[in-house]
């Protein structure tokens, strides 16, 4: 049974300018496969979900900066456990990057690199997460 506060996770899509004006994002391995993947984890409960957003991408990113209010989009992953697999529902906002730390909470545990949305997009194995790393070039030419 599919219960939408139990499967439901929040997350961060850090993304940036480069110096040419093209956007980037910037991209993490998970802990346990190593894929690539966004900061992304359960809503805190004392927190608006886009400030937990943001909080999850300083513990797994090791980036601050300032977060869209306004989801961006959705998508649904596959959760990898002993007991199998769940769905997992993830509320994405927009996390403009400003500042990169140099340590954070889990860099032992993570890479992160900083892509362009399409090799972002072929970098994920989500289908609906490689659509809204595509869809930022529709967004590359405003702000």
């Amino acid at each position: 049974m599919f219960d939408i506060e139990r499967n439901r996770q929040v997350a961060a899509l850090p993304v940036r300018r480069a110096s040419g004006g093209a956007m980037e994002v910037l991209l993490v391995t998970s802990r346990e496969t190593r894929r690539w993947v966004i900061p992304k984890g359960w809503p805190w409960p004392e927190l608006a979900d886009c400030d937990s957003a943001a909080g999850e991408a300083r513990e797994e990113a090791g980036v601050l900066g300032s977060v869209e209010t306004t989801g961006y989009g959705k998508y649904v992953y596959s959760k990898r456990h002993v007991a199998g697999t769940t769905e997992i529902a993830v509320d994405v906002f927009l996390l403009w990057v400003a500042e990169e730390l140099d340590d954070w909470p889990e860099r032992a545990e993570r890479n992160r690199i900083w892509f362009s949305p399409v090799e972002a997009a072929a970098a994920v194995e989500e289908p609906q997460l490689r659509a809204l790393l595509l869809s930022l070039m529709d967004r590359a030419g405003q702000d």
